[in-house]
């Protein structure tokens, strides 16, 4: 019963925060929730939805380069400037970064609830996005942004 209490105040929070992609995700979990199984469908989804998300993401972020917006020479042209450079490190750093956080969302399960309540919040109230390369891309746009420079 907590655990559908629990999603219902999810829900809600998503609901009232207009977030599509929480919404969609609650009720997608809920579904499995009330099928046979659940439990089974649940450990996989646990055990491969993130490297099933990153590769979406992963699709989404090469579609330009299938597509011709971006091009080798676009790309060589970014490696000539600071935000280019600085945009390389943000990715190398929230890569090793994600590595230690896997680590540690293992041996402490606790970190993963409070991680989990962090996103919700900041998804639902503060129009975030729950992704790794949009973190290492806002970070990124930080220091870019500080040091005033540009991909150009």
């Amino acid at each position: 019963m907590e655990a559908w209490l629990f999603l219902f105040l999810v829900f809600l929070a998503a609901f009232f925060g207009k977030n599509n992609s929480l919404i969609i995700a609650c009720i997608v979990v809920a579904v499995i929730k009330l099928l046979p199984f659940a439990d089974k469908w649940f450990s996989v989804l646990q055990a491969k939805g993130i490297n099933w998300g990153v590769t979406i993401i992963s699709i989404a972020i090469l579609v330009p380069i299938a597509t011709g917006k971006i091009t080798l020479q676009d790309m060589f042209k970014a490696f000539k400037t600071p935000a280019g450079w600085i945009a390389v490190a943000c990715g190398i750093l929230v890569a090793v970064l994600s590595r230690y956080g896997i680590s540690q969302m293992a041996a402490v399960p606790q970190v993963t609830v409070m991680l989990v309540i962090g996103t919700i919040l900041g998804v639902v109230f503060l129009k975030g996005v729950a992704a790794g390369p949009v973190i290492a891309s806002g970070m990124a746009y930080v220091i870019i942004s500080l040091l005033g420079l540009s991909f150009k």
